[in-house]
């Protein structure tokens, strides 16, 4: 994945997670009881961070030309489907079964961070 398509898929991720936060906050409030309300925010707090990830990634692309950063890409958008997808549709629903792909989500977002910090230790530095 090039480095400006990262970026452009972190950005429209940051914009639907503000967007998801935005509607919790003023339509959801009164639809929701306080642990399925805490349940989606988690999910929107962790699509934004995740996408702010993205973006940064691929600012990081675009410096180490050398290294090919979709796998680190495709782990945290990985993550922000299972992890907040799960979450948001389990605070929706009360289907307790999506709480199962929650972790396989977090496991995502760890392994983009664990690879993005093992290319970035075993890179050298654009002149």
């Amino acid at each position: 994945m090039r480095s400006n398509v990262i970026i452009s898929v972190g950005a429209f991720n940051a914009a639907l997670a503000i967007l998801l936060g935005a509607f919790a906050a003023h339509s959801l409030k009164h639809q929701l009881d306080d642990y399925h309300l805490q349940i989606f925010n988690t999910a929107a707090d962790f699509h934004l961070i995740h996408s702010i990830g993205l973006i940064l990634v691929g600012l990081i692309a675009s410096h180490y030309k050398q290294v090919h950063y979709s796998s680190v890409s495709y782990l945290l958008l990985i993550g922000i489907i299972l992890f907040s997808g799960s979450l948001y549709a389990l605070s929706i629903t009360a289907l307790s079964v999506l709480g199962m792909i929650t972790p396989i989500g977090g496991i995502s977002f760890i392994s983009g961070w664990i690879v993005l910090a093992i290319k970035m230790i075993t890179i050298k530095p654009a002149d």
